[in-house]
């Protein structure tokens, strides 16, 4: 007789019966392979597109309840991190598995501080970009790049090129991210200032120009650092998996951090913000809201910043960047016409039950972008903007996934659909 952490399965086309375990939530896949037909059968496989109900890991990185609207880093709740943290400890979170003490923390933002300058030789891989080349692009061939730079990197289980390379990437991608921002604009580079924060320094990168020194808005500086927070990490996502897929291989760090880019770099991943902005400029005006909000009902538009494949409530990262918002806009000192169609829109959208009963509810991208929009942030430079903060997820899943004992290369299935047999026709019978 079946336990009660089992699941029965009978098998209509042979009538024989199986008891496959329960643990966490989930069966092992492996388990089906022992339901066949025959000897010669291969075994049950599961068909999971998008992977929307496979778990691929064991994580103790993040939680995320979608239904409840929670998101914790290592059980911490995103609020408190948003309002008591920085970014940096964030990372060190992250990646180490706790909070830092004084100490700690101090030798972390040294180390990452003193290593946020990159090769000389990166400006030349830059400069054969062209001029209108996507900064996201020029992101993901630099980073990709420094494992040419950090041979060493791939003694993947040396714990000290481990470490290393964790400071590096989270010290150097937003320089390189910089360098791409100013590259598209045909802008001279600016080095990293040891003496500014992270964000700050950051701003200085994407922002200085002639002025001896450039000395960041505080109030900027922390909407920045926020952000970066709650873009750090966000669980099993497509980048994320990337990165584990790529990893799988026991590829260097860098590498694997390039793959998290190349995911991001995708409209459906990391430009969903872009979209946003898009949909909001098209809109145009307060009182077109109720028709637009028709259009979608009709299916000829669509809401973009609402929903979320993970949260059925509201996103609790959509939520903190809102009370931001007002403050990076009284310190750029700029209206935003966006922000006042955004806010109606979603005023609307959430007293319609046609949206509330389909769970769309604003999520991160909703605002990030208005907020990065009013900072005079490019479009193309969104998605950068994301990818900075999210490499310390990356670490992060890395890490975890190489001192993960069940680790194993990915090689997913696949059902086969194609023909079969066929013969090579010759080139004069075509």
């Amino acid at each position: 007789m079946a336990g009660d952490n089992s699941l029965s399965i009978t098998d209509n086309r042979t009538g024989r019966s199986y008891d496959v375990e329960i643990k966490d939530g989930t069966v092992r896949a492996m388990d089906l392979r022992q339901v066949k037909t025959s000897d010669d059968d291969f075994g049950l496989m599961t068909y999971d597109p998008g992977f929307t109900n496979t778990a691929a890991c064991r994580s103790a990185v993040t939680y995320i309840d979608g239904d409840a609207g929670v998101l914790e880093h290592r059980g911490i709740p995103i609020e408190q991190l948003c309002e008591k943290s920085t970014y940096l400890e964030v990372a060190y979170l992250l990646v180490n598995g706790h909070l830092p003490d004084k100490t700690q923390l101090e030798n972390w933002v040294y180390e990452i501080t003193h290593h946020t300058y990159i090769h000389e030789n990166i400006k030349e891989l830059m400069g054969g970009f062209w001029h209108d080349a996507h900064p996201m692009g020029m992101l993901l061939s630099s980073v990709g790049a420094l494992s040419t730079f950090y041979p060493n990197a791939a003694n993947i289980d040396d714990p000290e090129q481990r470490y290393m390379a964790a400071v590096r990437l989270i010290a150097k991608v937003p320089t390189l991210a910089a360098f791409a921002y100013r590259r598209s604009l045909g802008l001279p580079y600016v080095y990293p200032d040891n003496d500014l924060s992270y964000s700050g320094n950051f701003l200085s990168m994407l922002f200085k120009m002639a002025e001896p020194r450039y000395e960041p808005d505080p109030r900027l500086a922390r909407a920045l650092d926020v952000l970066f927070i709650l873009h750090a990490d966000h669980e099993q996502n497509c980048s994320a998996a990337a990165v584990r897929v790529a990893g799988s291989s026991r590829v260097d760090p860098y590498s694997a951090v390039g793959a998290g880019v190349a995911g991001l770099y995708g409209p459906l991943h990391g430009g969903a913000n872009v979209a946003v902005l898009r949909m909001l400029q098209r809109i145009g005006s307060v009182d077109k809201v109720p028709e637009f909000l028709e259009g979608v009902k009709q299916g000829n538009e669509r809401l973009m910043g609402f929903g979320h494949r993970v949260y059925k409530n509201y996103d609790p990262r959509a939520r903190i960047i809102r009370q931001h918002v007002d403050e990076v806009l009284e310190a750029t000192s700029r209206d935003s016409p966006w922000l006042e169609i955004a806010v109606e829109l979603e005023k609307r959208a959430l007293d319609d039950e046609y949206f509330t009963s389909r769970k769309l509810y604003p999520n991160v991208d909703f605002y990030s972008g208005l907020i990065y929009e009013a900072m005079n942030i490019p479009t193309d430079m969104f998605t950068v903007m994301f990818a900075v903060p999210r490499t310390s997820g990356w670490i992060a899943q890395w890490t975890e996934l190489l001192n993960d004992e069940e680790m194993r290369i990915a090689r997913p299935r696949q059902i086969y659909t194609g023909a079969r047999n066929t013969d090579y026709v010759p080139m004069e019978k075509r």
